[in-house]
């Protein structure tokens, strides 16, 4: 059994860590970390684990837990991990950290990003990007996976097949996100209260949000050259998903023809075809993030638009699932060499 430790199992994506390692067969949870509940019992914080998780909180100790696990989970604030993770922490255990301390390969960037000083820029070089369906290979080698953000992690896996084939213009690129409220965490906010948010739609972050440099950074690596793109996140009264639309105009061949939809397609099957959690959708299927809540899955669909010469590309996702957890449930097991679905073969919940 793989003993794992989860710091910040009180919060969204701590506690659907939880519940996906508890019907994970070769894992063993060995420590529920939270500052804020120490000492209480886990399932006093979420009911829905009474019966099933006796374990009380402990702290964020991770020389400590170190010492107790070989795999360890941080889905803990930015600055938090990068301030306390040592080479001696990863010679003992492997960790897939949540947040988005090694995500960025610049440490400058992230700086600017984040607004916070990197405590352990030395370390970044030595993370994997947890994307597993682009990385799937490094990750297998690495004891430290940066899992991606949820709307990194949509906004990338819409577009990189069409930016790595050079089908469209990257400089092009606007990407339209929105997002269900638990995306913002567990912490009590004014602008997240049921009042603030019911019977509302809002952008916010704009030309701001710290997801931007990720997605143009994977999709440069796609472009093979410098990507920037205008990123517009919104909030919308749902509890999960995550809906991307990302616009982008067509290259023509010599020609001065446009790509069809067949010549999309090929270039999306080729690239994901053969992936399990990525369900390209039929011709005229829209993605709608009802038919992934629960799961592991990205449903990705596009649309050309010959009036304007857009390739309109466009995925859903399960913002707590393949946007958190999941994806870091993905990775552990590609670090264990475990069957990349185990514990993960979730039908999406409906209604």
């Amino acid at each position: 059994m793989i003993k794992a430790g989860i710091i910040g199992a009180t919060g969204y994506a701590g506690s659907e860590l939880v519940r996906l390692l508890l019907g994970h067969k070769q894992v063993q949870i060995v420590w529920y970390g939270s500052r804020s509940y120490i000492d209480q019992k886990f399932s006093s914080v979420y009911g829905n684990m009474f019966k099933l998780v006796e374990d009380l909180c402990k702290g964020d100790q991770i020389e400590e837990l170190a010492d107790e696990a070989d795999v360890i989970f941080t889905a803990t604030p930015q600055g938090f991990l990068a301030g306390v993770l040592t080479e001696d922490i990863l010679k003992k255990c492997k960790v897939v950290d949540l947040s988005a301390d090694y995500r960025i390969r610049d440490v400058a960037v992230y700086e600017k990003w984040y607004g916070i000083e990197h405590k352990s820029p030395q370390l970044i070089q030595q993370a994997v990007y947890g994307l597993c369906e682009l990385y799937r290979e490094d990750v297998k080698k690495t004891d430290l996976v940066a899992n991606p953000g949820c709307y990194t992690t949509c906004s990338i896996l819409s577009a990189y097949p069409a930016v790595k084939a050079g089908l469209i213009d990257p400089s092009t690129l606007i990407v339209d996100a929105k997002s269900g409220t638990s995306g913002a965490g567990r912490g009590a906010k004014v602008q997240n209260l049921f009042c603030e948010v019911n019977e509302n739609i809002k952008a916010y972050g704009v030309a701001t949000h710290r997801h931007t440099p990720e997605i143009e950074q994977e999709l440069s690596v796609a472009a093979g050259k410098d990507v920037v793109i205008n990123f517009t996140p919104h909030l919308v009264p749902m509890n999960r998903g995550i809906l991307v639309t990302a616009y982008a105009n067509l290259i023509p061949d010599a020609d001065g023809k446009l790509p069809t939809y067949d010549d999309v397609r090929k270039v999306y099957e080729d690239c994901y075809g053969k992936e399990y959690f990525i369900r390209l959708l039929d011709k005229g299927v829209c993605p709608e993030t009802k038919w992934v809540e629960g799961s592991n899955f990205v449903d990705i669909g596009f649309v050309i638009d010959e009036r304007t010469g857009r390739l309109i590309m466009m995925g859903a996702l399960d913002n707590v699932v393949k946007g958190a957890a999941g994806q870091a449930v993905q990775n552990m097991n590609l670090m264990f060499g475990l069957d990349e679905a185990e514990g993960l073969r979730l039908v999406p919940s409906f209604p």
